[in-house]
């Protein structure tokens, strides 16, 4: 089938779960009133990536609803979002960089998002203009790159991918152009069955540098049609970079995550970051990882690595910035320094906090909480 038919036939509804799932009809219910809240959308791809018979099973924890995402514990807005948000849809938190909201369409919804607020839900904070935040752009020469996401910056339609690339690759101050995409995981059809996608790829790729940003959570991830995805957009020119999140129940020990880091120099996507995961409402109590025992896993997983797979960092995505989690100096302290600062004082900061084994978060004021 095409990409398009796969994703008109994505799983959106309790009652289609429940009948690949081979779960009883009691149980629709129960995903119903998940589901309301927060959409689900599996492509039929990522679905056959799950173990049936494994009650536990990674992939099926990234994708499939749980009761736990009905816990009001958390917060929707977890980075500062909304205080970095300029004009619709620009955000503008490091000086650098603009991020621009594209969609609110994933092809995939993970159950562990960090704006599920707006995925599948609202367009309320959505770009609906490329000139405007082009024009944005262009009246803060001190930006040097863009970052178009979402949602999922590839669930685009092709003609707004092309208006994305036409406005920004012609802005002479913008070193590059960033996407952030988790299709070459979730939905690698897109990509490889859309040669008109590439080509827009191919043709702007020369005209200023592009990444691609996406996440491989799972080494099981990396399958033959992921690799496909990516050699497809390396041939075009794309650089293709990993933001891994540290998730409870899916890459939370060394072994894992040593495996998905190695997996992904093999086949040449650079790992960039291990992100803490954040405490998102519906995501805190059943995904986040305490701080302790994340460095550990994190270093145990580098240790496995040759020079390429060391250069990955464990961060957090903090309201006051990117933070790298370093290590803990003496029992019970962690050492964190700023990568990227939305503060001027705060940049490159060195700071220790000290730590409870439970924690998994630093609060506004920078105290362990």
């Amino acid at each position: 089938m095409t990409w398009q038919e796969e994703l008109s036939k994505c799983i959106t509804s309790a009652g289609q779960l429940c009948e690949q799932l081979g779960l009883p009809d009691r149980d629709i219910e129960k995903y119903e009133k998940i589901v309301s809240q927060f959409p689900m959308m599996i492509t039929p791809y990522y679905f056959s990536l799950i173990d049936p018979s494994d009650p536990d099973d990674p992939i099926a924890r990234m994708c499939i609803p749980s009761e736990m995402e009905l816990s009001a514990e958390g917060s929707f807005d977890t980075s500062g979002e909304g205080s970095n948000t300029k004009q619709e849809g620009v955000q503008h938190k490091y000086r650098q960089t603009a991020l621009i909201l594209s969609t609110n369409v994933c092809a995939m919804y993970c159950r562990h998002c960090f704006r599920k607020r707006l995925v599948g839900l609202s367009d309320a904070e959505l770009n609906k203009q490329v000139d405007e935040a082009a024009a944005y752009v262009h009246k803060h020469p001190e930006i040097t790159n863009v970052l178009i996401t979402g949602g999922d910056s590839l669930m685009n339609p092709n003609h707004i991918i092309r208006r994305y690339l036409e406005e920004f690759s012609s802005i002479e101050g913008l070193d590059f152009i960033r996407f952030g995409s988790r299709v070459p995981v979730t939905f690698p059809q897109r990509i490889t069955e859309d040669e008109e996608l590439l080509e827009l790829f191919s043709t702007y790729a020369r005209v200023k540098p592009i990444y691609l940003i996406t996440q491989f959570n799972h080494p099981r991830e990396i399958t033959p049609e992921a690799v496909r995805a990516v050699q497809a957009l390396r041939s075009r020119g794309i650089q293709v970079r990993n933001q891994t999140v540290l998730l409870r129940g899916v890459n939370d020990d060394p072994e894992t995550l040593g495996m998905l880091l190695r997996g992904l120099t093999r086949i040449q996507v650079v790992p960039y970051y291990i992100f803490q995961c954040r405490p998102v409402t519906g995501v805190k109590g059943r995904f986040q990882v305490p701080l302790r025992e994340g460095i550990r896993i994190v270093e145990e997983a580098k240790s496995m690595q040759n020079g390429i797979g060391k250069n990955v960092r464990y961060a957090m995505s903090h309201p006051r910035g990117k933070i790298e989690i370093l290590g803990e100096p003496e029992e019970g302290q962690m050492l964190f320094k700023f990568h990227q600062s939305k503060y001027p004082e705060d940049a490159a900061r060195i700071f220790i906090r000290r730590l409870r084994d439970r924690d998994t978060w630093l609060d506004e004021e920078l105290n362990g909480v």
